[in-house]
């Protein structure tokens, strides 16, 4: 039987399957029948045991694995959290429902928030597990132990866990939900394990099930018969071959250059990206700043950290990308917290718009650290939808010492006057995880639409022609920095689509420079072709893959 998802990367895995276990049973609401004091005493007790667990663990690890640790242990031992389960417990509920309630409580908070926010809810929850787990006395859900390696299916994956993967024994990840931007997929990516998430008949997989799981086919075949294991392994061990062939520059069969580039998330990243061969960085997220400041940090702030990223990519291309806030990035001195749909609403260039001396201290810090370094820098804002953004945005940067300015295409209006923006633009950097999303108006936040998350689809392909053939006429580069560069086969169709140069998490660049070599540019092009006249992401895929 084969299942079908949404794979993340190329990589292949033959093994027996190893279930996360499932949650535990719900809380009794049944009234405490011991004091408050003692049954809140519990509670504490507990609360502050899974704080220090977190907490140790997030020693123990590094990197984005080590920061969501800390972050939990602190939501642990959030004193609001501590208040309202000692509120319950004396107006009569049972440590275990107090715990329970208050943590859906703060959850829903954060729900409703939406985006980013809400996707910390997930972490509440996981939390509110730990800490009934220790006043049951039972072990807490969680990955699986075993002795001998395993492929992990599981309904999803909670930060925490993913945190504590031992990818010693995890071969695979296998989701009932997530989509191709979800932080199993990040955490696959960047750990170059196969993954496959969005998988609709994962729950039905039992433990002991030999699976073979082939990311780049994006299929889960159940109960593998030898030979199918056989061949698996085989092509896993192709793939792993041209892993490790020597660091070249990115480029087709033909000798058509295509530089392959690395999203990074902060300046401590570049040296692990120039050891996996990038050319340069074609999406710096400068985020990392802002998230959690209770203010926009300051010119000089910026400009040290800027100045450090360059530094690292002295005479390479180093995109970097104006403050993306709003929808999934809420920041209370830039948007508004009330907003009824804030993947609407006021985010990326908009918000930066109404708040134009934030905008202007990042470009001013920006171009004094281009000033230091002789890295080439260009800069683009998020979120641009036409003309007139664009505009506004290129002459500003310029007016303030900015060489190169080009803006990002996630809104499809951006596409339909492509030639327009060119105009202005030094160039366009395709962001296809929200062009996908506003395409197919489907929130990639929300595993229920998880199968709408792929930019196979043919109408995100045709958006992209455009902007390539806009970029081709005008003379201009059209890059791809979102998570469909990542993907060995769909890079091959984008480039046939008109990209000049290719952004992914670092992890992808020995696949996808393996693939290109496998190809030439007319080839490349004939797939695009193929891929343009499929009627769903699928036969897309299908026919663009070969």
């Amino acid at each position: 039987m084969e299942l079908r998802g949404s794979g993340i990367g190329s990589g292949i895995a033959a093994g027996v399957v190893l279930r996360m276990p499932e949650p535990l049973a719900p809380a009794s609401d049944a009234p405490r029948t011991a004091e408050a004091d003692t049954e809140t005493k519990r509670a504490r007790d507990a609360l502050d045991r899974v704080a220090t667990w977190l907490s140790q663990r997030g020693f123990a690890v590094e990197g984005e694995a080590q920061a969501v640790l800390e972050a939990q242990a602190l939501m642990a031992r959030d004193p609001a959290v501590a208040t309202d389960i000692g509120q319950r417990i004396e107006a009569g509920a049972n440590a275990e429902r107090a715990v329970f309630e208050a943590f859906a409580s703060f959850a829903q908070i954060l729900e409703d928030m939406g985006g980013y926010m809400a996707e910390r809810a997930a972490d509440l929850a996981d939390i509110a597990q730990r800490v009934i787990a220790e006043l049951r006395g039972v072990p807490a859900p969680g990955v699986p132990e075993s002795d001998t390696p395993y492929i992990l299916v599981a309904h999803d994956l909670a930060p925490a866990d993913t945190a504590l993967l031992d990818f010693a024994k995890v071969h695979a990840l296998v989701t009932r939900d997530g989509g191709p931007t979800s932080h199993t997929a990040i955490l696959a990516r960047a750990k170059s394990i196969p993954a496959i998430v969005g998988v609709a008949g994962a729950d039905d997989i039992a433990n002991g099930t030999l699976i073979v799981v082939d990311a780049a086919a994006s299929t889960v075949t159940v109960d593998a018969s030898p030979e199918q294991v056989a061949a698996a392994l085989a092509r896993r061990d192709d793939l792993l071959n041209h892993a490790s062939a020597p660091v070249t520059a990115g480029a087709l069969a033909d000798g058509f250059r295509v530089p392959l580039l690395a999203n990074l998330g902060a300046p401590e990243e570049a040296a692990a990206a120039l050891a996996l061969g990038a050319e340069g960085v074609g999406l710096f997220r400068t985020e990392f700043m802002f998230l959690d400041a209770p203010a926009a940090p300051s010119v000089e702030a910026q400009q040290a950290k800027y100045t450090e990223l360059l530094a690292a990519f002295p005479g390479k291309k180093v995109v970097v990308r104006c403050l993306d806030a709003g929808a999934d990035k809420p920041l209370r001195f830039l948007t508004h917290a009330d907003e009824e749909n804030p993947a609407l609403g006021l985010r990326g260039l908009r918000a930066l718009r109404a708040h134009e001396s934030i905008l202007r201290d990042q470009l001013t810090a920006l171009a004094n650290a281009q000033a230091a370094t002789d890295a080439e820098l260009w800069v683009m804002a998020p979120m641009v939808a036409d003309h007139d953004e664009t505009a506004y945005f290129v002459g500003l940067a310029k007016d303030l010492g900015i060489r190169l300015a080009g803006v990002m295409a996630e809104v499809p209006s951006i596409a339909l006057v492509a030639d327009q923006v060119f105009e202005v633009a030094d160039f366009v950097s395709i962001g296809t995880n929200d062009l996908t999303q506003y395409t197919l108006a489907a929130d990639r936040l929300q595993g229920s639409l998880a199968a709408y998350q792929d930019p196979w689809h043919p109408a995100v392909l045709r958006l992209i022609k455009q902007l390539g053939d806009a970029g081709a006429a005008a003379g201009k580069p059209v890059g791809v920095c979102g998570e469909a560069a990542a993907d060995p086969a769909l890079a091959i169709v984008l480039v046939g689509l008109g990209a000049t140069t290719l952004s992914m998490a670092p992890a992808a660049l020995a696949d996808v420079r393996a693939a290109l070599l496998t190809v030439t540019l007319g080839e490349a092009q004939a797939r695009a072709t193929r891929a343009l006249s499929g009627r769903s992401a699928a036969e897309a895929r299908a026919l663009g893959s070969r």
